[in-house]
């Protein structure tokens, strides 16, 4: 008699997979790592924006829901911004805060070097960052997509509320929130056999930090510097300090 596998990996399993997806990750050159992923879309900070601007345009579209039922529309806007991360996993796409679990793995296993690790995370950051500021800059601000009200003062509020409002240290926690919940996804979804299951399970746990409004770094990368482009009354240098004490 014929028994099917179960649709989910055992967790040791699963850690397995991590520290292959690690080992991975190490023997793959710099340059490939900086643009992996299919063409067009050559890094996963592009296809992070892509749920960071949905989120962006399903709150700031919702102003009469949003006086009478604020906690709604952050539902709503946490429930769209997966559809990033979807797209990143499926594709097998390099992402800062995926590799900040899957690296350490291996390193603690003696399967991959130590410089390893903040080599893979200073490239991917990197590239992440680059990614991201394109979008931005030319597929958002310069298509003028969003130029109409009520997006713009939107956009800039938000930024505002990103990286002016919060001191420091709430940011620093706010991220561990983001980041616990986002390696929760990736391992449920390193865990799921296919596809239709790896999207649930990547779904969930982003749904909550974004809808709880935790911080995720390369979301930022997008919506902070969106946010300047649009003329939030924030500088750079100002983002930069926030972010870097």
């Amino acid at each position: 008699m014929h028994i099917d596998p179960p649709s989910t990996l055992r967790p040791n399993e699963v850690a397995i997979r991590m520290v292959e997806a690690g080992v991975v990750k190490h023997r793959t050159r710099a340059d490939k790592i900086f643009f992996k992923a299919p063409p067009p879309q050559f890094l996963a900070g592009i296809m992070l924006s892509f749920g960071g601007l949905l989120s962006e345009v399903i709150q700031a579209g919702s102003g009469g829901i949003n006086t009478d039922n604020p906690g709604l529309v952050k539902v709503m806007g946490g429930f769209v911004f997966p559809v990033g991360l979807v797209m990143i996993v499926l594709q097998g796409q390099e992402l800062l805060t995926s590799n900040m679990m899957i690296h350490p793995i291996a390193v603690l296993k003696g399967a991959i070097p130590w410089w390893s690790l903040p080599l893979n995370w200073l490239i991917v950051t990197f590239g992440n960052l680059v990614g991201s500021l394109f979008f931005a800059a030319i597929l958002v601000k310069y298509s003028g997509i969003i130029s109409a009200a009520p997006y713009p003062a939107f956009v800039q509020t938000f930024a505002l509320h990103k990286a002016r409002d919060p001191e420091w240290h709430q940011i620093f926690l706010r991220g561990i929130g983001c980041n616990l919940l986002v390696s929760v996804a990736v391992w449920q979804a390193m865990g799921a056999r296919d596809t239709i299951s790896k999207i649930f399970a990547i779904w969930i746990p982003i749904w909550i930090f974004v809808a709880c409004g935790f911080d995720h770094v390369v979301a930022n990368m997008f919506s902070v510097p969106l946010g300047i482009m649009m003329g939030a009354d924030l500088s750079t240098a100002a983002y930069i300090r926030k972010y870097v004490p």
